[in-house]
């Protein structure tokens, strides 16, 4: 054997060793993947790990423990409302022009991310264009398409057109645009599109936002359920019996994009962030902590604005950790910039405070909310526009009501100020400064 030959089978061996370790410094110094799952009509007490009786949530209760679950995330109580605020990092006084509508003008987590170098992908309900009524009632304004939100690649249901979303759905893509898929599942048609897209971008950072379809009446039968072959999209089935199937259902699909990203062998540099939207459905009741639980989605109490949220991030996250602090849908902009490693961008009215300490398990170093304002002014049914300000325990509304949240989470009985301590009179009185401060 010749010299020149083993040195050439040395250089090979070398430089293919430089290129191994030349990709291994690339995918940890890269930003890491990002996906946001977002549930739909998903109150607080409909999970598991947070003390649920009613239904069985085993792959969001992993989640939980090997990850970080928050006990005090709020949303507002509808869904435009919360689209609009967690998408553009601002309260909706400044930004919401109207239901089923985001305005173009506005810059997304979508925009931001872009421009971080993150291949974007958003699937499930998008309802933020907006149909000729909520045009109408907007003033004549059209809102937005997933492009102009700063995502290229798509999958979702209504829009333009609305269809079904779950049995035999339209749904609008990139690759295919407009189609129905007969005697299809939507939900399963997302997570099978979530999946090939991060096959194709497992090697660049890539941010997945899911805003689920489930567990948004109507409730009907999902695949799993016998009566699922049997019933008709077109029969408009709605019966809350359904509602068990509909979580049991959402919580796999959340495992099986669990499973895709450890197969990937992404999982250390992806984080995943589990939410609801706003409160459950009001024509659901569920058993919560020894109590009977009615969801109140669409007003302001605590069943209509508190959600569940679970971080997962293995080896970044630590396993079980529980995080009392307020979050409020603001927070997710700046908080996934300063993932991605970007400044949030200063001179553009946002509202969050970043969580990212907090993931990082530094929440005594890093800024903590002490109170959550509110300006809920849906424009649709018959909800009344309402602006407040609370905390875990004391809660103002502009009108002057007072509620003691420890003792009287459902708002029943509003309190006097001249009954307050004197700790509580000075937190109400900072409250309306905050109230006055936001017109």
């Amino acid at each position: 054997m010749s010299w020149s030959y083993i040195i050439s089978i040395g250089v090979l061996l070398l430089s293919s060793a430089s290129a191994q370790n030349s990709q291994a410094d690339s995918s940890e110094s890269r930003p890491p993947n990002i996906i946001l799952i977002m549930a739909d009509d998903l109150g607080y007490e409909t999970l598991g790990a947070n003390g649920s009786q009613e239904y069985q949530t085993p792959h969001l209760d992993h989640l939980a423990a090997e990850g970080m679950r928050f006990t005090h995330c709020h949303s507002t109580p509808l869904c435009t409302p919360s689209r609009v605020q967690i998408m553009t990092g601002k309260y909706n006084f400044r930004n919401h022009v109207g239901f089923g509508i985001l305005d173009p003008e506005e810059k997304t987590f979508g925009h931001y991310l872009k421009s971080a170098g993150y291949q974007n992908l958003v699937v499930g309900k998008w309802q933020l264009y907006g149909n000729a009524h909520q045009q109408k009632l907007a003033g004549g304004r059209t809102g937005s398409l997933p492009q102009d939100a700063g995502f290229d690649d798509y999958m979702l249901w209504q829009i333009k057109d609305r269809g079904y979303r779950y049995k035999s759905p339209t749904l609008e893509s990139k690759t295919e645009g407009l189609k129905t898929y007969p005697g299809e599942y939507g939900p399963d048609l997302f997570v099978d599109y979530i999946e090939a897209f991060m096959e194709s971008n497992r090697d660049q950072p890539f941010f997945v936002y899911y805003p689920m379809v489930l567990t948004h009446d109507p409730f009907l039968p999902t695949p799993d359920h016998p009566e699922f072959n049997a019933y008709d999209p077109a029969a408009k089935v709605n019966n809350p019996r359904y509602f068990d199937g509909a979580v049991r259902y959402m919580d796999k699909l959340v495992g099986r994009m669990k499973t895709k990203v450890n197969e990937l062998g992404v999982a250390e540099n992806t984080l995943i962030i589990f939410i609801g939207d706003n409160g459950t459905d009001r024509d659901v009741t569920s058993m919560f902590e020894g109590n009977v639980w009615h969801g109140n989605k669409g007003y302001t109490t605590d069943a209509g604005t508190h959600v569940p949220m679970i971080a997962w991030w293995p080896g970044t996250i630590a396993k079980e950790s529980v995080n009392k602090n307020l979050i409020d849908f603001t927070d997710f902009l700046p908080s996934l910039l300063e993932v991605a490693g970007e400044d949030v961008p200063k001179g553009r009215n946002l509202d969050g405070v970043s969580f990212y300490d907090q993931l990082m398990g530094r929440s005594d170093a890093g800024m903590t909310r002490e109170w959550i304002f509110c300006d809920y002014n849906p424009q649709w049914g018959k909800f009344e526009p309402r602006r407040y300000v609370f905390d875990t325990t004391w809660k103002l509304y502009e009108n002057g009501e007072i509620f003691n949240l420890s003792n009287d989470i459902l708002e029943k009985n509003p309190m006097a100020r001249s009954d307050l301590p004197e700790g509580a009179r000075k937190k109400i009185e900072k409250f309306e400064m905050i109230l006055t401060d936001m017109k």
